[in-house]
């Protein structure tokens, strides 16, 4: 079982938040912006890396399911409707996840499945009406191979994104607003511990907000957990917890607003490494008891937050928080935002990169970091084709993986083992999960 920290100041207790990875990291979106400001031409996008970041072009891995730099191969698994170790199928819809070392050496991962109404496929669950949820596979990294599979939670709508946390739990995020005309309400967040070995018990922290969520990012340092919202009108919240590592206990959430610029649209017309001074706006009630989806942000919005365009994948490093809004920016198809905390009050908040050129950077979702370099795995959420995308230290993108077929389903949950050895991410459908290793020291990761 995977050792889990009891007290707030073993906050930082997975470590690598706070390792060279993390000032890599930080270096790397830097870059991107230089990439943007300065090596690129206003209005282009960012430039393509140098022998694709290292790793040289992409080609048909052993197997045959996916293109991948030469010296790199993969394995599958985690398919859906395979049985788990209780016999039901595997659900479908694969989406975030995070991985965490286990017993043994091996590494567990937490993997969302963005199903909606249904049959709960395990007990106990939120709702037995509903067929999202979490699985938990453990995984051998010695011999390549998925171990057990079971049900960690159940009763769910659309669990899209969500986040580790520092003390060992996965975040699973609700991407949905249902009514109060059903009898169990959805819009929350759930915590699942790593260790647990079967269903947990789905308790919603409705101190959280009950809104569209995707991701989640906590900031090591003080515990606060910032969240991003998936709308074409999206906000962005941090919620201050009053016991930091025990987010059951309640605590305020707020939304991001911009300091002097009353509801503030980032969404058209940002320029690239501009700082714009930010606040936090209380939201009075979380939990509201409304059908409107937006009854949330329209607290925020009536204090003068701030406008985003479908906020997904977050991240925090190096003292920041990385968020992603998929169809951003004046052609529609990305940004990459940079909080950076000032106290507990301020903040700045700058506009990292936004994309012009679909064939180097398509609608970006899922985030992650190379533990190895501090250089960023993006999934694609785009029209086309999706492709895992890198981006290297100098803030140069290149192509990392694509699947060897016409499918075009969304890519998602890419997340590297604790050792930086192995990158896993998931197809959505039809599920699968692959873990790719190869010469990661040749190039950007």
């Amino acid at each position: 079982m995977v050792e889990r920290p009891t007290t707030p100041s073993n906050l930082s207790r997975r470590g690598f938040l706070r390792s060279g990875a993390a000032v890599g990291a930080t270096s790397a979106l830097l870059g991107m912006m230089g990439a943007t400001t300065a090596s690129a031409k206003p209005g282009r996008g960012p430039q393509q890396a140098e022998n694709n970041g290292g790793y040289g072009p992409l080609q048909p891995a052993p197997g045959g399911e996916l293109l991948l730099p030469a010296g790199f191969s993969c394995v599958a698994f985690g398919h859906t409707g395979t049985p788990m170790s209780d016999g039901r199928p595997t659900p479908g819809m694969h989406d975030g996840m995070a991985a965490f070392a286990g017993e043994d050496g091996r590494i567990r991962l937490v993997r969302n499945h963005e199903q909606s109404e249904g049959a709960a496929f395990a007990s106990p669950s939120y709702d037995p009406a509903a067929a999202g949820g979490t699985t938990t596979m453990v995984f051998d990294p010695e011999k390549m191979e998925l171990v057990d599979t079971f049900p960690s939670l159940t009763g769910t709508i659309r669990n899209c994104a969500g986040g580790p946390t520092p003390w060992g739990s996965w975040l699973s995020c609700e991407e949905t607003f249902t009514g109060l005309d059903v009898d169990t309400p959805h819009g929350y967040v759930f915590e699942v511990p790593a260790g647990a070995d079967g269903p947990v018990d789905p308790v919603p922290y409705k101190e959280m907000g009950r809104f569209t969520h995707e991701a989640v990012a906590i900031d090591e340092a003080t515990g606060i957990v910032y969240q991003t919202e998936d709308r074409g009108s999206a906000g962005f919240y941090r919620f201050v917890p009053n016991k930091p590592g025990e987010l059951a206990a309640g605590g305020k959430l707020q939304m991001l607003a911009i300091k002097d610029k009353p509801g503030f649209d980032t969404r058209l017309g940002q320029k690239p490494n501009r700082t714009l001074p930010v606040e936090w706006v209380d939201i009075d009630d979380p939990d509201p008891d409304s059908d409107d989806s937006l009854a949330v942000a329209r607290q925020g919005w009536d204090k003068g937050a701030a406008v985003f365009a479908r906020l997904e994948g977050a991240w925090f490093g190096g003292g920041s928080i990385y968020l992603v809004s998929t169809n951003g920016g004046d052609a529609g198809i990305g940004q990459v935002w940079e909080y950076r905390a000032r106290g507990n009050s301020g903040g700045q908040l700058v506009l990292v990169y936004e994309s012009t050129n679909p064939d180097l950077l398509e609608s970006p979702d899922n985030i992650c970091v190379s533990p190895n370099t501090g250089g960023l795995v993006l999934c694609e959420d785009g029209s086309g084709k999706d492709l895992l995308r890198g981006v290297t230290n100098r803030g140069e993108i290149f192509d990392l993986a694509e699947l060897n077929s016409s499918n075009t389903s969304e890519l998602a949950g890419a997340t590297f083992s604790p050792d930086g050895k192995i990158l896993f991410f998931n197809v959505q459908s039809p599920g699968v999960t692959y873990a790719v290793t190869g010469p990661w020291e040749r190039g950007a990761l």
